[in-house]
């Protein structure tokens, strides 16, 4: 690996140029992108149906093009997935990322191109190195390897007589990924498909814990469940004791917020570095810049045309969107993107706020179905992300998950918020926590602290402490164990919420 690592980090700062471009040009840039997307498609049956040929301006093509969520894209996906070709893009699609989100959702098959494999995800995790390196010059992240903790589908035929694939969106990757791509990543591919994922935490450890790891890439989730593993068969508590030369973890997919003073504990190591990334099936978004500073910088340039829904308009007939140059900071918006998988004017389900305009930064808010609004509250997962990491560290508690739902307005009673909380480490007084849970959403939401202003709508959050474990059974149960699924930490009904609770004491009498 040394040999390779003085070329791969030379590549990796060449690329910087690039993305200096879109940073100085991100309107230019994003016109060219619309302007690629909008020629490629043009003969596709769907081109063909909105006129893509005769639209040459973006107005034009918000016009003519209605926002798309995937029920209403679905009949071309599945035509594509029966073997049609040329529906949604120009060339062959034989490859799908099977996304579930959270439990809540149901599987979604995105198609993933050519080109969307390389001009966008390829592409952005090489950007991603290449900002890790423009922050940390001296860097040695390519003298080992990178442990990949993808997720939990294996590759599978669509049918039997078929030549298209479906896998989550990692698995697809790892099966196309060029040569040189594997030799610095580990484990092996035949664990890294492992779809029963009991198994592959096991072998996954046992596979990795004599080689030289030196960055990490995962959801926090399951990388703290591999960790814990690896300190059960090394017999430390410190992940730097079984590799001392680890120096990068990449995650994403949900908050770190609830998980960095945990990370902190496992990995004691004062060069260790968090990098955020925002990597969907859909596409390859945004990437720290700055290391250790709020806000991803927004990938321009990686077939992605963006659009930008303001909340106040997710669920009217026409709704309206924003370009680049339209948006405000600290504002919510629904995500609405175009690329070159074939998607077109998507409403991805995250909603994202700008943290800086020069460059275009931003951060994920939470999702456009993930908050609750049961009594005009408004609250958002980047809410009570805030609020569960403020309790922790005053109350020295560690959260390895939670979800939270409306109670509602009752005979007894006012409504409320009803919370399931798994702790890692259990605070020293949950009443203590819970108030400065309640506290911390009334000082960041002022249409909490309206509500809960002398528990006239809303009473004081009411908490139960589920046993460790507990979540992850319960994703077992449903066959949704594995990195692409979830626990929704908001939801807007009590359906979730329920079904943990009614679980969990079944557990109990068990």
């Amino acid at each position: 690996m040394r040999i390779l690592s003085p070329a791969i980090s030379q590549l990796a700062r060449l690329r910087m140029g690039r993305i200096a471009h879109f940073m100085q040009y991100p309107v230019q840039v994003q016109q060219q992108v619309f302007q690629n997307l909008i020629s490629a498609a043009q003969y596709t049956e769907f081109g063909k149906q909105y006129g893509f040929s005769k639209i040459y301006k973006i107005d034009e093509y918000k016009q003519r093009v209605p926002i798309h969520t995937y029920d209403t894209i679905k009949p071309y996906i599945q035509r594509t997935m029966e073997g049609q070709q040329n529906v949604l893009w120009n060339t062959p699609i034989k490859w799908f990322a099977k996304s579930s989100g959270t439990t809540a959702d149901k599987s979604k098959f995105i198609p993933v191109t050519v080109e969307s494999l390389d001009e966008c995800h390829y592409r952005s995790g090489r950007d991603v190195i290449s900002l890790y390196y423009n922050n940390f010059p001296d860097s040695d992240v390519f003298t080992g390897k990178s442990l990949v903790i993808g997720g939990s589908h294996q590759v599978n035929k669509l049918s039997e007589n078929s030549d298209s694939y479906f896998g989550d969106l990692s698995a697809v990757m790892l099966q196309n990924m060029p040569f040189y791509g594997n030799m610095i990543r580990t484990p092996d591919l035949e664990i890294a498909l492992m779809d029963e994922w009991e198994e592959k935490i096991e072998r996954m450890a046992n596979a990795v814990i004599h080689e030289n790891v030196t960055s990490i890439a995962g959801v926090p989730t399951w990388t703290i469940v591999l960790i814990k593993r690896i300190f059960e068969l090394t017999g430390t508590d410190n992940l730097a004791d079984v590799w001392p030369n680890v120096e990068l973890y990449m995650h994403g997919g949900v908050s770190f917020t609830p998980y960095r003073e945990q990370f902190k504990k496992l990995i004691r190591k004062p060069l260790m570095h968090y990098q955020e990334t925002y990597n969907a099936s859909e596409g390859f978004f945004a990437a720290q810049d700055v290391i250790g500073e709020e806000g991803l910088l927004l990938f321009l340039n990686h077939g992605i045309f963006y659009e930008f829904m303001p909340m106040e308009e997710l669920g009217k007939e026409d709704p309206q969107t924003l370009q680049l140059q339209e948006v405000e900071l600290g504002k919510n918006y629904a995500l609405v993107i175009s690329t070159n998988g074939g998607l077109w004017r998507y409403l991805v389900g995250d909603t994202i706020q700008f943290t800086s305009l020069i460059p275009y930064r931003i951060k994920v808010s939470g999702r456009t179905k993930s908050f609750i609004n049961a009594f005009g509250e408004e609250v958002i997962v980047e809410n009570s992300d805030t609020a569960v990491a403020k309790a922790c560290e005053a109350t020295g508690a560690v959260v390895n998950d939670y979800t939270a739902a409306p109670v509602y307005f009752s005979d007894h009673g006012n409504g409320g918020h009803e919370w399931l909380v798994e702790f890692e480490v259990a605070p020293d007084d949950i009443n203590r926590f819970t108030n400065i849970l309640d506290s911390t959403l009334k000082a960041i939401n002022s249409d909490y602290e309206a509500k809960r202003y002398k528990d006239i709508a809303l009473h004081m959050p009411l908490i139960h402490v589920l046993p460790q474990g507990t979540f992850c059974e319960f994703l077992k149960s449903k066959g949704k164990l594995g990195g692409q699924h979830k626990v929704p930490r908001l939801n807007n009904d009590r359906n979730y919420l329920e079904e943990i609770l009614k679980f969990a004491a079944n557990n109990m009498n068990a």
